[in-house]
């Protein structure tokens, strides 16, 4: 029965993503973080239907991702918790993600 409940669930939202990116977002209105300059590197998002959202980055408006509802309220939510937090940069490297925290 659980093989049978995880097929039909992979086969939702297999709908729901490919009924996502079939969306026409040509004319969709386009946000970032206030206080960013228009020249600087920034993500944007855009608010879609039925509480979907899409992302971009702004040197590259070619590339857009696009979530569910729910994969953008648990973003939203893991991103408030710290979950994707970086650690500050070590002297002469590169900053880096921190190890996920134990739940």
């Amino acid at each position: 029965m659980a093989d049978v409940d995880d097929r039909e669930l992979k086969a939702r939202k297999e709908r729901e993503r490919d009924e996502l990116y079939a969306l026409d977002i040509s004319g969709v209105e386009w946000h970032s973080a206030p206080g960013t300059e228009e020249h600087e590197e920034r993500v944007e998002i855009a608010y879609l239907p039925d509480g979907a959202v899409a992302m971009r980055s702004s040197l590259d408006h070619g590339t857009v991702l696009r979530y569910t509802e729910a994969e953008w309220r648990a973003f939203v939510l893991g991103a408030r918790d710290g979950e994707f937090d970086l650690e500050p940069m070590p002297e002469g490297g590169a900053g880096g993600r921190r190890a996920p925290r134990e739940t």
